[in-house]
């Protein structure tokens, strides 16, 4: 009884406490004695400086749903690793009259979950996505004075500068980028007299799983060094981790691993694996291929120890891109690297990989191959991979729209059934009615008499893929809206309708809200295909290209029965380099025009075996043609790298 007194009993005198620093504070003008920390304190002062009165309510605008769409895909990454880990709290938090927030790094407010009746009661002070919640916008606050001071924050009742707030417990911390910038915060938000004391410790290590998924994003090139003094400690949140280039160099650190190489090695920003850990990237990769789980003991040069786990060993990729896959799934290296990673050959070499005899059909998990923009799309996919929910592609011409959609659709439940597809901006508009739900016999001139089953119809069961949906004429639009609704198609001079069972992948290189906008394109049909959007970077954006280089040479050395060609060291910064209008396909033309002007017995490519047009092209950043005479042939491969991507949260 006597705890349940206390327990009652608390929430009351801090009331107390902080109606009196109230009092102190906007009464009498002088700050509190007793009540509030510090750090509440600074920002009540910060807020009177601004002008803002308590009583008074916020003079900034929420934004427009044009502006939130802007802001969540400006903050695409954050969003995407966060969304699931919000989530997994909400579920834990679920009928506790709570708010799960993610805002941006000025406070504007990009998802929230939460329990019906607090969202209702939340939003009546603008706590919802659009809504900006700085310091300099809502007063003291979790999100702002979280931002505005660096640090976790935790804000009761009246410690709210804003009196209209004062019903709210708010605890938030701040979400760092890789590099430590700041990319956003999570908060946690509920009424006052439901606050429990685990927020912060719930909202503190949901910050740190979401900034560990950015980093092994950011640094999916690389591999991963994971440690910890304690072994048990390996593989959880509090370990560190250290990204490396294949020659050993430090790429990046987190938190925890900032504060342990300051703390025992003394390194500048050029700092190798051997500073660190005083031994070799290439023994320990060699300890480590063994098992890719194993942890390895490394002594420090002070005589104490440090646990290691190596992660991202670059897998062999086939000539798609697919990783070769063993017991379980888990990528294995195809070949050992080099025993002093630091003594590879210039990266910028680029041999074709050994492909298996066989290739099984390509998936999601294949096209991971370590860009962000990439992986990003993978994750956002397969969230959804079995649930019907359609799924819009959008980027350039060549990025490899149809690719993804067949790789989905190998991932999925349907995988065994039909993948049908049809370029609508291929089809001339007088055929694609008739293309796409068929037609029965002699319902047209020209027709044939036993007639014939539609793009629709043969998807039965599995994914029907429209290409460049956007260019389908407005007529067909509306035919397909109502199959969609209906789950029925008629074909072209029938009257009987057919049961369809499909999953609906679409793809454009248009604006599909612009064209909306434009009269162009239904806007029922809009938000039928546009349930999960996602974007594919151009090829000019991506940071894989070299991946992606290798994996075309060597389907097109195996077509053209050739082995041990690479690509010269000038030749491939003008790859990287280069504009590429035409994405991934123009690529694949280069490099099968470069093999087949190969000569008997020769192994390199040279500038003259690329097409003359390639350099009448606008280059971007400066590229410049590789000069006629290339530099020396260098005779080894570089090492193998292989990204991995973040697998979602469960």
């Amino acid at each position: 009884m006597e705890v349940m007194q206390q327990t009652v009993t608390a929430p009351a005198v801090r009331e107390d406490a902080i109606r009196l620093a109230r009092s102190q504070f906007f009464a009498e003008g002088r700050a509190p004695e007793a009540g509030l920390s510090p750090l509440i304190i600074e920002s009540w002062l910060r807020c009177r400086e601004r002008g803002m009165e308590p009583d008074g309510r916020s003079d900034v605008d929420n934004a427009g749903r044009l502006q939130l769409a802007e802001a969540r895909e400006r903050n695409r990454g954050v969003l995407d690793y966060a969304s699931g880990v919000m989530e997994h709290v909400f579920e834990q938090i679920r009928a506790s009259g709570s708010l799960v927030i993610l805002s941006d790094p000025q406070g504007m407010i990009l998802h929230s979950l939460g329990d019906a009746e607090f969202v209702d009661r939340a939003s009546r002070v603008a706590l919802q996505p659009g809504a900006c919640w700085s310091e300099a916008a809502r007063g003291t606050n979790a999100i702002g004075t979280a931002i505005a001071t660096a640090a976790p924050t935790v804000v009761l009742g009246g410690e709210h500068y804003l009196d209209r707030n004062g019903f709210l417990s708010c605890t938030a911390a701040p979400i760092r980028d890789p590099r430590g910038a700041l990319a956003g915060v999570l908060d946690v938000s509920c009424e006052q007299r439901m606050h429990q004391r685990h927020s912060l410790g719930l909202v503190r290590l949901s910050v740190q799983l979401i900034e560990k998924r950015l980093f092994e994003a950011e640094f999916a090139n690389h591999i991963l060094v994971a440690f910890h003094e304690r072994p048990e400690y390996v593989g959880s949140l509090q370990e560190g981790l250290v990204a490396v280039t294949p020659e050993g160099h430090l790429a990046g650190a987190n938190s925890i691993a900032r504060e342990w190489i300051g703390r025992r090695v003394e390194c500048g920003g050029g700092a190798s694996f051997a500073e660190l850990f005083r031994q070799g990237l290439g023994k320990v990769v060699d300890r480590a291929m063994s098992s890719s789980d194993a942890l390895i003991r490394l002594g420090l040069r002070d005589g104490t120890e440090i646990h290691v786990q190596l992660r991202s060993l670059r897998p062999r990729f086939t000539a798609f891109g697919a990783a070769q896959a063993g017991e379980g799934g888990r990528s294995l290296a195809a070949e050992p690297m080099p025993a002093a990673v630091g003594c590879a050959p210039p990266a910028a070499v680029v041999k074709a990989a050994p492909v298996k005899a066989s290739e099984g059909p390509i998936t999601l998990a294949d096209l991971a191959t370590g860009d962000v923009g990439i992986g990003r799309a993978v994750d956002r996919a397969r969230r959804i991979l079995g649930k019907d929910i359609p799924l819009l592609i959008q980027g350039e011409s060549g990025v490899g729209k149809e690719l993804f959609a067949q790789a989905f659709h190998n991932s999925g439940p349907r995988a065994d059934k039909p993948f049908v597809a049809l370029n609508c901006a291929a089809v001339p508009e007088t055929l694609i009615e008739s293309e796409l739900f068929g037609y029965v016999g002699g319902a047209f001139t020209g027709a044939r008499k036993e007639g014939a089953i539609g793009k629709i119809q043969q998807a039965h069961g599995g994914t029907l893929f429209l290409d460049e949906i956007g260019d389908m004429p407005l007529g067909m639009q509306a035919r397909l809206l109502r199959v969609l609704q209906e789950r029925c198609v008629t074909p072209v001079g029938s009257v009987k309708s057919i049961p369809v069972d499909i999953s609906l992948v679409c793809a454009t290189h248009r604006v599909l809200r612009d064209a909306v906008a434009r009269g162009e394109f239904r806007e029922d049909l809009y938000y039928r295909v546009n349930s999960l959007t996602v974007t594919l970077p151009a090829l000019r954006e991506r940071s894989d290209i070299r991946c992606i280089v290798e994996r075309i040479l060597a389907r097109e050395c195996r077509e053209a029965g050739l082995q041990g060609v690479w690509i010269g060291d000038e030749v491939m910064r003008f790859v990287e380099r280069h504009g590429w209008p035409g994405n991934v396909r123009q690529l694949q033309n280069v490099i099968r025009v470069a093999v087949a002007l190969l000569d008997e017995g020769e192994r390199e490519i040279r500038p003259e075996h690329l097409p003359e047009d390639l350099f009448l092209a606008d280059p971007v950043d400066g590229a410049k043609a590789p000069p006629v005479v290339p530099a020396a042939p260098v005779a080894t491969a570089a090492s193998a790298a292989a990204p991995v991507v973040a697998d979602a949260l469960a």
